[in-house]
């Protein structure tokens, strides 16, 4: 038994992490528990490791991470004579341990490295790779999942998260790495001392949080508006790079939830730190009601993605998803550049494949270009980079996902926390000074362009066949599409995995983007069903872009689907 044999290989070895002697002690004997620890290796793809913190080849640990880097180290050398990378991490579990021996592993390979002295955002590490001409970088963090996991994200030179094509020849040199036997090695101090590892300077964090702010539109909107803010960094990184962007920006009624404001792994407030789930935001709701706060903001552990609420004219708390974030942000920026003549010619958003059809119809209003792109802001990062090589930085206005990621500038290749959360407060306070709420301005947007509902369900295939479920019915879906959904003709099936779009009459075109496991169904009358697995998390998703003549219709429209494609998939 190859899980067996392993097992017997760590509990050999002199562990430098008494977790996981401990961790392997406990599992002696329990067969089950060492399969999944052992059964496979916790593989280095296109966002990098992501796993549950403990012992073993299919966890995050110490070995796991060196192994890894040994691997992407090798991958650099290829790349560049010289290569340096940067370093980051966020208050996960382990976090700063694993950015240190992410590091120890780089130095001893001859890859300079510049390490943050402090839990940062992760945009700030895309800043730092392109400021400080580094030829890669490591952020670890696991995002927005439980407190049981932690996770290592790779990036290039542009300061965009590995290409499909850079992750697959990073996991060739990685299944070459022998996990124990394999990785060279320097101590920290060691590093430090020779020069190999360096501390980024408090400059650098500064001239961050001065590049985001070149990013606000009216600047002045705070002076003549009381504008009262509730924000949480959901016990994470963005504690310091968020308030001090907000004050400097000029809002001063600034209240952080005090249970979620200093860096915590555990979570003890909310299990699964994301914005986009309710139980992550209660703390902050229940402060923004009682201080009668005109908006309350959220970020992710990391810093990349950001919540939000705002109070009805009852009082009481309405989220704003991120897809109606998104839409609220493309009016208010195209909106506000018209104004001040800032807007450029020929001016792109880019949006996911899995993002609200809403944008579509104001970017029209607005002269605006859209252009779709897959899932992982990555891709809009390559966008950017496009436009760079071609002089045309300036013609990108927003990128964002639903999955509560946005950026307005080209100076970071990833979603931005810091500069969501700058013009979100900014645009709050611009509407307040008309005497709307941003609910309001929504619902002025709905009645503009259409009700839109977007709705995402996840469905969860944790262990050892997880995986192997999740393929069956994706190349069940893909052999027999279906013709019909809850009574609505089936007008076409996007398959991005072949790169062909198929219509009901067979007519078939081609899709312009790179392969991934995606089918999108496209509903006559109502909108888009989009299937995926999760590239981070055992989950196969379903996201619904549906509009209605009304909210209930739309809502109507999203339960009959969603019943019936629970019944397609079998779930």
């Amino acid at each position: 038994m190859r899980e067996m044999e392993l097992y017997q290989r760590w509990r050999s070895q002199p562990l430098a992490d008494p977790d996981l002697t401990r961790e392997l002690e406990e599992i002696a004997g329990k067969e089950d528990e060492i399969y999944d620890r052992f059964y496979r290796d916790l593989e280095f793809g296109t966002a990098g490791l992501r796993g549950i913190i403990g012992a073993g080849t299919n966890r995050m640990n110490i070995y796991t991470v060196r192994r890894a880097t040994q691997g992407y180290a090798q991958y650099l050398k290829g790349q560049s004579a010289a290569p340096s990378v940067a370093i980051a991490c966020d208050s996960r579990i382990k976090s700063e341990l694993f950015a240190m021996e992410t590091a120890c592993v780089m130095a001893a390979n001859g890859v300079r490295v510049h390490i943050y002295r402090e839990l940062m955002p992760t945009p700030s590490l895309s800043y730092a790779i392109r400021v400080l001409g580094c030829q890669g970088g490591v952020v670890v963090t696991a995002s927005h999942n439980p407190a049981a996991y932690n996770g290592y994200k790779a990036y290039d030179g542009n300061g965009c998260q590995l290409s499909v094509e850079a992750s697959a020849q990073v996991l060739e040199q990685v299944n070459q790495v022998d996990l124990f036997d394999g990785v060279q090695y320097m101590d920290f101090q060691a590093g430090l001392a020779c020069g190999m590892i360096q501390y980024i300077t408090e400059d650098l964090v500064d001239s961050y949080i001065a590049r985001v702010l070149k990013e606000r539109l009216n600047p002045t909107v705070y002076q003549d508006c009381a504008f009262k803010l509730v924000y949480s960094p959901l016990n994470g990184a963005g504690r310091r790079c968020v308030t001090t962007a907000l004050r400097d920006a000029g809002v001063r009624d600034l209240t952080v939830v005090p249970q979620q404001e200093w860096p915590d792994g555990n979570f003890p407030t909310c299990p699964y730190p994301n914005p986009e789930v309710l139980q992550a935001m209660e703390k902050g709701l229940a402060l923004c009601k009682e201080l009668g706060a005109d908006l309350m903001l959220a970020t992710d552990p990391d810093c990349d993605r950001v919540g939000a609420a705002v109070l009805d004219s009852k009082g009481e708390p309405r989220l704003i998803s991120g897809n109606e974030m998104g839409v609220l942000l493309l009016d208010y920026i195209a909106h506000s550049r018209q104004a001040n003549g800032t807007m450029p010619d020929r001016p792109v958003v880019v949006r996911s494949i899995v993002t609200t059809n809403m944008v579509d119809a104001v970017a029209a209003h607005y002269g605006v270009e859209v252009i779709p792109v897959l899932t992982g802001f990555k891709y809009i990062g390559e966008v950017i980079r496009q436009l760079e090589e071609k002089w045309e930085r300036d013609r990108f206005i927003l990128g964002f996902e639903e999955s509560y990621g946005y950026l307005s500038g080209g100076y970071v290749r990833d979603k931005d926390g810091v500069d969501a959360s700058v013009l979100i407060c900014e645009m709050a306070a611009w509407y307040k000074g008309q005497g709307k709420t941003l609910g309001d301005a929504l619902d002025d947007l709905y009645a503009q362009y259409g009700t839109y509902l977007n709705k995402v369900e996840s469905f969860a295939f944790a262990g050892a066949d997880g995986m192997k479920k999740m393929a069956a019915i994706m190349d069940q879906l893909r052999q027999a599409p279906p013709k019909e959904l809850a009574g609505r003709p089936v007008e076409y099936v996007a398959d991005y995995q072949t790169s062909r779009r198929t219509a009901a009459d067979g007519a078939s075109s081609p899709i312009d983007l790179p392969r991934s496991n995606v089918l999108e169904l496209g509903i006559a009358g109502i909108g888009t069903v989009i299937v995926r697995p999760s590239g981070t998390e055992p989950k196969l998703k379903v996201y619904y872009s549906l509009r209605g003549e009304s909210r209930a219709a739309a809502q109507g429209g999203y339960e009959e689907l969603s019943a019936a494609v629970k019944g397609l998939l079998g779930l």
